[in-house]
């Protein structure tokens, strides 16, 4: 078989479509049309005339038909060129981006390495590969603080319409991310012998992700959290090392299920009640505060994964994790109680001061009483006294 020698046009074709990751009759539809475009421009050809563009793929000749008659004007293809080029490359980066997000439309819902690249307002910037990704500030973590260069894992959420186009929503916050992780880092989750059931997440705080065996021998939780715990560790690691993953065996039994998701607590009883599915759960008092957990996020993250409204109450009498009534009823009491007590004391106050006014007024009166009466003695008795100076005055004279 003979060598076939391709020309200079067909191996730049083929160059830019292997880079760019695009279908070479893309690009060839991509110069038919700029050649067009240019013809029409340069010769003022109007819009409704048909013109077709026969482009060879082996050496490059255009010419431009209009109802089969060739019309390409002497050196038209040099002129082309000029004139197309601006577009050929906008069509090809258009095809690129295309492609890539089909590529990345199949990837949804997986994880992928990335670097931060920049800070656009709020949103981080993310390079992960052959495309920038967009992280929003609902998708961060709150735990997390980023900076340029950072390399991290990402899930991939989806991609959406904006303003300037299509664009890739990449997450650090989304449970996805967990589920990820574990199928990277386990063997078994990645084989379907284990799955994740449920996986329950704040994010920054504390995950809980319920597990199960699909094959007999099989220990979900052990293979999870693999020899001396190296497994969970590399997924707490990549969720930033500050947040808290629970691993618990799935069951079908709801009582000893509840039970296991509001773990650390321990020795509970649970009540079911089915028609409202709710659960009420009776802990010992010393075990309230890791059932409840911070900020109620231990029963909270236990109502996600069991899918259950759920009531802690201590043994000896504690207040209900989800009853705000009776918790707010007593300082209402109490604060009552309080302003009743200010508003004694502010009437005992009231009459104590007024006591004292009319006792200085009183002696106010006694006193004007007094110095009135001892008036007159008083001026008779500065006038028989000779004053110091008229004493003085008496001796001299003598």
């Amino acid at each position: 078989m003979p060598a076939v020698v391709r020309s200079e046009f067909a191996l730049a074709l083929n160059q830019v479509a292997t880079e760019r990751g695009i279908d070479p009759n893309v690009v060839m539809e991509t110069i038919r049309a700029a050649i067009m475009a240019a013809y029409r421009k340069d010769y003022g050809i109007d819009e409704l005339q048909v013109l077709t563009v026969d482009l060879n793929p082996d050496t490059g000749e255009a010419r431009v038909l209009q109802e089969g008659k060739d019309v390409t004007p002497p050196g038209f293809g040099r002129i082309a060129a000029q004139t197309a080029k601006q577009v050929i490359l906008q069509r090809i980066r258009e095809a690129e981006k295309q492609a890539v997000l089909s590529d990345f439309q199949g990837k949804i819902g997986g994880i992928v390495p990335g670097m931060i690249l920049r800070f656009d307002g709020p949103n981080v910037i993310v390079d992960i590969g052959r495309t920038q990704s967009v992280m929003p500030v609902g998708e961060q973590n709150p735990a997390e603080r980023y900076h340029l260069n950072q390399r991290l894992t990402f899930y991939i959420e989806g991609i959406r319409e904006t303003m300037r186009g299509n664009e890739i929503i990449v997450s650090r916050a989304h449970k996805g991310l967990v589920e990820g992780l574990f199928k990277r880092e386990v063997p078994e989750v990645a084989q379907g012998s284990v799955e994740l059931r449920v996986v329950a997440r704040e994010a920054g705080n504390r995950t809980k992700v319920a597990v199960y065996s699909t094959a007999p021998g099989v220990d979900p939780v052990g293979s999870c959290v693999g020899q001396k715990g190296v497994r969970v560790q590399a997924v707490i690691n990549e969720l930033g090392g500050n947040e808290k993953v629970d691993i618990i065996q799935w069951s079908d039994d709801m009582k000893l299920f509840i039970m296991a998701s509001l773990a650390p607590a321990k020795d509970m009883e649970v009540t079911l009640n089915e028609k409202k599915q709710a659960a009420e759960v009776l802990v010992p008092d010393d075990q309230l505060s890791l059932a409840i957990g911070r900020d109620g996020g231990n029963v909270r993250l236990a109502a996600k994964l069991t899918g259950w409204k759920i009531d802690i109450k201590g043994k000896g009498g504690g207040v209900t994790a989800e009853e705000p009534a009776n918790a707010e009823a007593a300082p209402e009491s109490t604060t009552a109680s309080t302003e009743e007590k200010k508003e004694e004391a502010a009437v005992e106050l009231a009459s104590e001061v007024a006591a004292e006014v009319v006792a200085d007024e009183v002696k106010t009166e006694e006193a004007a009483v007094e110095e009135v009466q001892s008036g007159p003695e008083t001026e008779a008795a500065q006038e028989a006294e000779p004053t110091p100076a008229q004493d003085s005055t008496d001796t001299k004279g003598n």
